[in-house]
């Protein structure tokens, strides 16, 4: 893989279909939406590029606040992140971790030597009173990332899972400490009855020529983002949505996708996930192997967009940034709206 994939020059058929102009805005979570940003940079402009990203899942560790999401899509795009591991950075050491360990803390979470200096100077930021959109932006700035990053709030919002044994675990200690083991009775987003959109946010979304809901879980990764006040209301009336599946062949790509759509009661395939933005989106771009499914997602109002959607390296995911553009210049050419 390429670790600097997100540094690549821009040019070629994608900027073509995406317009020098159009502008985009991607809802995005986790490693998914991390390596299909980087492919997204590599064919279409980034200074017309908007991301907004989940917080659901930050988390306090040490003390310190720690944006997982935020920092995967950060250092993914600024050419810094290990694409092997999926998180963190690449080369990182680990002494700070081991002496946590000597001093008796849990380590379960576990931060790297250089992570842990962003995840120090984002916590004394927000303790001079800057809000997280502020603060995203600096270090966005300082990582000399070509795009706008946006939290989906900047009030605190935490994705809680609530398990059969009768547990109520943070969505960090159900994927990490917990290895996605427990099952899962139900998933809540504290605190999103009090989140307002962060600054920008709106206005993005409002003027995107086209949305792209990141191959993100569309239940811990996407649903917190869409259940911040007036969110899914105002993606419902953008100019063109689309959104790329997570599971293909029945599976997902990455992480416990599966057991969550099922806990929410909705199919884990291209079909759930389907039915859960069929709202929102005109189009699904989904994997090649579920050809089958094609004719139940057009029967929800979607079209279906077949491609390969596995992300195996660079040019893989450029092709899969390719395959959205594309399927966003067929749908406008559909669209009775537009026609």
């Amino acid at each position: 893989m390429n670790p600097g994939a997100g540094r690549r020059p821009k040019g070629g058929r994608g900027e073509a279909l995406a317009g020098a102009q159009s502008k985009l805005v991607v809802l995005a979570g986790g490693v998914g939406a991390a390596r299909f940003l980087a492919g997204l940079v590599a064919v279409a402009p980034e200074s017309q590029l908007t991301v907004i990203g989940n917080t659901g899942d930050d988390f306090t560790v040490h003390g310190l606040h720690v944006s997982p999401d935020l920092d995967t899509v950060s250092y993914s795009l600024a050419g810094l992140g290990d694409w092997e591991r999926g998180w963190g950075l690449r080369g990182e050491t680990w002494a700070a971790a081991e002496q946590f360990s000597r001093l008796g803390d849990d380590t379960w979470f576990q931060l790297g030597d250089r992570d842990l200096a962003t995840h120090v100077w984002r916590t004394e930021q927000l303790r001079r009173g800057r809000p997280l959109s502020e603060v995203t932006g600096r270090l966005a700035s300082r990582l000399g990332l070509g795009f706008t990053l946006l939290p989906m709030t900047d009030q605190p919002v935490a994705t809680r899972v609530l398990t059969n044994d009768g547990r109520d675990l943070h969505i960090q200690e159900y994927l990490v400490r917990e290895a996605c083991q427990p099952e899962i009775s139900s998933i809540e987003f504290r605190g999103i009855e009090r989140a307002l959109p962060g600054p920008g946010v709106r206005e993005a979304i409002r003027e995107a020529d086209l949305v792209v809901i990141a191959p993100s879980n569309p239940v811990i990764s996407i649903g917190p983002i869409l259940a911040v006040a007036g969110l899914r209301a105002e993606v419902a009336a953008a100019a063109q949505v689309i959104a790329v599946s997570p599971i293909v062949g029945g599976e997902a790509v990455k992480g416990p996708a599966v057991a969550m759509l099922e806990s929410l009661g909705a199919a884990p395939s291209a079909v759930g996930v389907a039915g859960l933005y069929a709202d929102l989106i005109s189009s699904l771009v989904m994997d090649q192997v579920d050809v089958e499914l094609a004719p139940e997602v057009a029967a929800l109002g979607v079209r279906p967009h077949l491609c390969d959607t596995m992300m195996v390296d660079q040019s893989a995911r450029e092709r899969l940034a390719l395959a959205v553009l594309e399927a966003a210049s067929m749908s406008v050419a559909v669209s009775p709206q537009l026609a």
